[in-house]
């Protein structure tokens, strides 16, 4: 039976709020101009300070700002009183994570700052999705057909809470009591509906789990357009309004949501096509945090890298975007099938958002699937499939029911996908051994050399190093029969510079929200194969990351507005990838 609820978001707004959005690379180019106009972050800034650097414009404002506060636990509620009676206006308080979003004065800032149970302030930033319109097929590149065949594996039982634009009704997803979203909430502002007003959440739900009922033959369709899991059940929290846009308020109520509700719909996975420049370390950053929260609860969550593959100062290194740079979750970059038969001849997109991490130099991201010119679920009327109705796939008659997109955003279901299929067979399965299996199992036989044309016809290189591919192609099928359990935590290790100018890798350092040792990736491991790492370095020497090392290794990039987002005189030539109009890579 569907159970419909509603619920409205904390208060948002505040000058200079940043967005979380659909995985869209058009995030560079719309934040790139407001964050090189910030104060840097170098210059005397200590760990004594409790606010992020984007906040520092706030300073002697007579204005409001809506903020997250994390504290060290979460005050009694004579604490909240005193900062209402200061003029704050309280909005959530999470279940789990020790924070809470408040709509204050400006001026209410130093009181928070010197309060000894802050641990940190950041505003209320915007997240986006991180797609684009632009046909791929999928599945004999990643080996789901074959996996499908040999396990008959559906994902069924097995709840994926998709935090995004909203789930509209399509028949591909069940429809009256036989509906497979089985839980609806909006965390949207000032709108409680929780249908699909973007097009970009129903799209990723039908890669998640999408029957196919729609398609093929019988229908006017040339293939049968199923998602990865077609037996899923959907949690729909939407995150996102109507133009893809949603805040960092909005996207830690729907995790806190998630886990809530773990144990009533078996929530083993969320999938975030969505996300965010970084401001600050992912110790600090409070979506970072909620993703830890729901790791911690025993869900796996499966983040996009991001859509900044193009992005001109550093060759698209250091362009992953959050939660994907948490060293828990699993990030997905994106490749394109070449509409083969093989998957030899696959590249990675030129849009594919590459690591290492801004900040904590984590190497991102864990493993790519299929992303580019992804065939799924339209959303008739939806604001994508108004702007770009020639992406709609028109049957030989009828109305269509299929849209494309490209971006991570796809890639992104795909490994949510993979995930349930893994948790059906193998229900005991913690999160951290689901990632290691699919990263150990991840094809590694690309050439060291790739290269991929946008629509245009601009060429882009790439070497095949982890800092592009992760450990390698999602492999469905290598996954399913493998019987390895790690021990352990799967955390991705992090990029060192060493003083000879080499990288190499190392474990990730614990934070307090993780206990135990942490799997040995190692130069010679099998999870990253002898084709990702090359002898001892994390790259050959003459790795295209060595043109941009200055950038992505310099002292300056600290912050959202850093050198790797691009200075000033960068934002010319900073391409946003995906952005609007654009269809993908050939």
């Amino acid at each position: 039976m569907n159970k419909a609820k509603t619920k409205l978001a904390s208060t948002t707004g505040g000058r200079g709020a940043v967005t979380f959005s659909a995985a869209w690379g058009r995030v560079l180019a719309i934040l790139v101009l407001a964050l090189s106009a910030l104060p840097s972050y170098a210059g005397g800034r200590g760990p004594s300070f409790k606010h992020s650097p984007d906040l520092e414009s706030y300073a002697g404002s007579t204005g409001w700002v809506t903020v997250n506060v994390q504290f060290k636990k979460m005050p009694a509620s004579t604490a909240f009183k005193k900062w209402q009676m200061g003029g704050a206006k309280l909005g959530n308080r999470y279940r789990s994570i020790s924070a809470a979003t408040m709509r204050i004065p400006a001026s209410m800032l130093p009181m928070l700052e010197q309060d000894p149970s802050v641990v940190y302030v950041t505003p209320d930033r915007t997240f986006k999705m991180t797609a684009n319109p632009t046909m791929e097929e999928y599945a004999t590149a990643i080996e789901a057909d074959v996996a499908a065949s040999q396990y008959g594996l559906t994902g069924s039982g097995v709840g994926v809470a998709l935090i995004d634009s909203g789930v509209a009704a399509h028949a591909d997803l069940g429809s009256g009591s036989n509906s497979r979203v089985v839980y609806s909430q909006s965390f949207v502002a000032g709108d409680t509906t929780t249908s699909d007003k973007y097009g970009h959440g129903t799209h990723v739900a039908g890669l998640i789990g999408g029957s196919g009922a729609g398609s093929g033959s019988a229908n006017g369709y040339p293939a049968t357009f199923a998602g990865m899991a077609p037996g899923v059940n959907i949690i729909n929290l939407r995150v996102l309004d109507q133009n893809g846009s949603g805040t960092d308020s909005g996207v830690i109520a729907a995790i806190d949501e998630a886990i809530s509700l773990k144990s009533t719909y078996n929530i083993r996975v969320i999938n975030m096509s969505l996300g965010r420049p970084v401001f600050e370390s992912y110790t600090l950053d409070p979506v970072d945090q909620a993703v830890e929260a729901a790791w911690k609860a025993g869900i796996v969550v499966v983040a996009a890298a991001g859509n900044s593959g193009r992005f001109a100062p550093t060759n698209g290194f250091a362009t992953i975007v959050v939660p994907g740079n948490d060293p828990a979750v699993i990030t997905v970059g994106a490749t394109m099938t070449e509409l083969t038969a093989t998957r030899v001849d696959d590249q990675i997109t030129s849009y594919s958002s590459k690591g290492p991490t801004t900040l904590d130099h984590i190497c991102k991201p864990d493993l790519v699937a299929p992303g580019n010119a992804q065939v799924s679920l339209r959303v008739a009327g939806s604001t994508l499939d108004t702007a770009y109705p020639q992406y709609e796939v028109t049957p030989t008659s009828g109305t269509s029911k299929y849209f494309v997109l490209s971006g991570t955003s796809m890639a992104t279901p795909i490994v949510s996908g993979a995930v349930a299929l893994l948790l059906q067979q193998n229900p005991s399965l913690t999160p951290d051994q689901v990632k290691a299996r699919l990263m150990r199992t991840a094809w590694k036989g690309v050439g060291q050399y790739t290269f991929s044309h946008d629509r245009l016809g601009n060429l882009y290189n790439n070497e095949y190093d982890l800092f592009t591919y992760g450990a390698g192609y999602l492999d469905i099928d290598a996954a399913l029969a493998d019987t390895n359990v790690a021990t352990g935590l799967a955390l991705s290790p992090t990029a060192l510079q060493n003083s000879n100018g080499s990288v190499t890798i190392a474990n990730t350092t614990l934070d307090s929200n993780f206990a135990g040792s942490s799997v040995v990736w190692g130069a010679n491991s099998v999870v990253w194969g002898t084709s990702v790492v090359w002898g001892s370095s994390v790259l050959s020497a003459n790795s295209v990351v060595w043109g941009a090392t200055s950038v992505v290794w310099g002292a300056t990039s600290v912050t959202g507005d850093s050198v790797v987002w691009g200075a000033t005189s960068n934002v010319a030539s900073a391409t946003s990838a995906l952005s609007d109009g654009d269809p993908g890579d050939n």
